[in-house]
């Protein structure tokens, strides 16, 4: 891979991992009609998607340090309701236990850890499934296809109120099949699970930063799961200052990427978003039957 590559390509994934046209099927795509390798393995894909992580952690930082905080203090609160529950239990007493989730921000904390379940149970299973997928055009455009029919589902469906107050964990934990589903190139992650909060009637505002948010976990417990195999591909120095100079790209334009989304998701404008994905699609499967 040349530098003029890894940054196209991180430029493409920073773009597309938020915007809900999917980067796994533009990547996809791409190095299938342009015939662009990674020496090193999975190298490459785990540093650019540590790029976009990063683009959410900067966009949402107050949410994220917020979560942060209030898992902290979970995990003492049900520490302490367990020297409570011995103590009731020995001295007989009645001691009140604290609250849990008391807050916003604690349930949506649990409703990320809903998610993540059958996420990381779906991701798991599906991996080689994924991999075989992305060597392909037809994989990534019939799942751009499915990505439009899901974004018009959500343009013309109604606008939701419910923020994690009145969310079951349940729900929650659809929304994480979703996103474990959307897995397969073509499908995309932001589309798919904006659209599974927004058909369950979630606030927009809060769909966007949920479904952005809930990804941290899902790509760093994909990466972990990688970086092993990634770094056992033995590449030169100046080889992975190339990754990186496509993995800071994938930040810098992720970030405003994301930004830009939550403008779109106010006005819930899918509708291009759908047609492009229909068009790409379309084109993805008619190469895949002309270069067979």
């Amino acid at each position: 891979m040349t530098f003029i590559q890894s940054v196209f390509l991180g430029i493409i994934q920073g773009i597309t991992e938020f915007l809900p046209v999917s980067s796994s099927g533009h990547l996809s795509i791409l190095r299938n009609l342009f015939g662009i390798r990674t020496d090193g393995g999975l190298l490459f894909d785990v540093m650019v998607h540590l790029g976009t992580v990063i683009a959410i952690c900067v966009v949402f930082r107050r949410d994220v340090l917020r979560m942060i905080g209030e898992t902290i203090r979970m995990v003492s609160d049900i520490w302490a309701n367990g020297s409570v529950l011995i103590h009731n239990k020995k001295e007989k007493d009645a001691r009140r236990y604290k609250k849990i989730l008391h807050n916003n921000y604690r349930r949506f904390v649990v409703m990320v850890l809903c998610a993540t379940i059958p996420t990381a149970v779906i991701g798991y299973a599906a991996r080689d499934l994924v991999t075989l997928a992305s060597d392909s055009l037809l994989a990534p455009g019939i799942g751009l296809i499915l990505t439009a029919v899901f974004l018009i589902i959500a343009d013309v469906s109604e606008n939701g109120k419910k923020i994690p107050k009145d969310i079951s964990f349940t729900n929650s934990f659809l929304v994480g099949i979703a996103q474990g589903i959307s897995t397969l190139p073509g499908l995309s992650r932001s589309g798919t699970t904006i659209a599974a909060c927004l058909i369950s009637g979630y606030d927009k505002r809060f769909a966007v930063k949920y479904s952005f948010i809930m990804a941290i976990p899902a790509i760093l417990g994909a990466a972990c799961l990688e970086i092993g195999q990634a770094f056992s591909s033995r590449i030169s120095l100046s080889q992975f200052f190339i990754y990186l100079a496509g993995a800071v790209t994938a930040g810098v334009v992720g970030y405003f990427s994301c930004r830009k989304m939550l403008t779109i998701v106010r006005k819930k404008k899918f509708r291009g978003f759908a047609i492009y994905c229909l068009i790409l699609g379309s084109i993805s499967i008619i190469g895949y039957v002309v270069m067979r």
